[in-house]
């Protein structure tokens, strides 16, 4: 079962890599000083019902070569541009080079990235010659974006979650590796509000350094607004192999994966949902990792010292629920929103202080660059 699942996980593609060229340009006409056509340019564009494997399908060379620009002729001494080739991609694009510095990204629909130039037509300037169009090797690199991601080791019931909240349908087995290519779904509201959530598939111990999937998913937390990590409240075991770890140390693994993968990610507001409240002794359980969040240095002393965040996440909110039975559900679709909501209006607020800040700047400086004026001259 898990072999045919990884080969169904082949299906999902989150990167790709292109060669792109712009075309050339045409040739100038040296006798009447006519100039050749642009080359036609090569861009990425966003499209909202485009995925990376119908790309690849579609284009399986994964070579894309503008057209050249017109030559210049005695009936039309401007040679006319070559015809731009545009790449229709899915939004959430970030687009690289081969050096892996950042072109540009792909945030919404219609959004355009010009990746390779066509070459410039022969002129005065060239002795008429045209230019080659710009060579490049770009990658294509899907980072989901959702309102909120949710984030957990394997079998921690996120899947269930995200069907219980959601119109999404994850496949729900009772193994670990459930989830092997991201789930998006939707927490509709009675207003009509929607929200987006991404069930991210389990991260292991060591997912920093590309263990299991690691950075494959990883990369995805990047652009959720929010986390919402789910723990089982029993606590976590991968194998019979692995190391048991109780709720609280899943909670501090989860965030050391987080810290050492990339420290922004723990900035990100956080809420944690304490899944399986529906089995013995859920609720001593519950209490007891409570306690042990609300004063986490009593308890660190537990792990070796390379297993210790920087700094431990604080939860916006802390709700016990049962993706099985269904508790504690409208409570977390609730405090998902609330909390949304409180950083939207912080991130509003934030950005209207900058908008006076730099009107404040704006009208000092035009004040103090006022000429002034010798009253003797007057």
């Amino acid at each position: 079962m898990f072999l045919s699942l990884l080969f169904k996980y082949g299906n999902f593609i989150d990167n790709l890599r292109l060669f792109t060229k712009g075309g050339s340009g045409g040739m100038g006409y040296p006798r009447l000083g006519g100039e050749g056509g642009k080359g036609g340019d090569i861009w990425v564009v966003a499209h909202k019902k485009m995925t990376l494997k119908q790309l690849k399908d579609k284009y399986p060379q994964k070579r894309f070569v503008a057209e050249g620009g017109a030559n210049s002729r005695v009936s039309a001494l401007k040679g006319s541009k070559g015809k731009d080739c545009e790449i229709s991609a899915p939004v959430g694009i970030s687009v690289t080079d081969e050096n892996g510095k950042i072109i540009g990204e792909l945030n919404k629909e219609g959004d355009r990235i010009l990746v390779a130039e066509g070459g410039l037509g022969g002129k005065l300037l060239t002795n008429f010659l045209p230019l080659k169009g710009q060579r490049r090797i770009i990658h294509l690199d899907l980072k989901l974006i959702a309102d909120v991601g949710l984030v957990g080791f394997p079998n921690a019931g996120k899947s269930s979650l995200l069907s219980r909240v959601s119109h999404a349908k994850p496949a729900i087995a009772d193994y670990a590796f459930t989830t092997l290519k991201p789930e998006l779904g939707k927490i509709m509201y009675n207003d009509f509000k929607q929200i987006s959530v991404a069930d991210l598939p389990g991260l292991i111990e060591g997912a920093h350094v590309n263990k299991g999937m690691g950075h494959k998913f990883l990369k995805h937390i990047e652009r959720t607004r929010q986390l919402l990590f789910v723990v089982d409240v029993c606590g976590f075991q991968l194998s019979s192999q692995t190391k048991y770890r109780t709720a609280f140390e899943t909670i501090i693994l989860l965030t050391k994966e987080l810290e050492l993968y990339k420290e922004e990610l723990q900035t990100k507001p956080a809420l944690l949902a304490v899944n399986k409240m529906d089995l013995p002794d859920a609720r001593d359980k519950f209490h007891e990792l409570v306690n042990q969040l609300q004063n986490p240095k009593d308890f660190l002393h537990l792990f070796e010292k390379n297993m210790i965040p920087e700094r431990t996440m604080e939860f916006q909110h802390i709700i016990p629920i049962s993706a099985i039975t269904g508790e504690g559900i409208e409570e977390l679709k609730n405090c998902i929103r609330k909390s949304l909501d409180e950083h939207a209006n912080q991130e509003n607020e934030a950005y209207h202080k900058k908008q006076l800040l730099n009107l404040q700047i704006s009208n000092t400086t035009s004040y103090s660059e006022r000429p002034s004026y010798n009253n003797k001259d007057c």
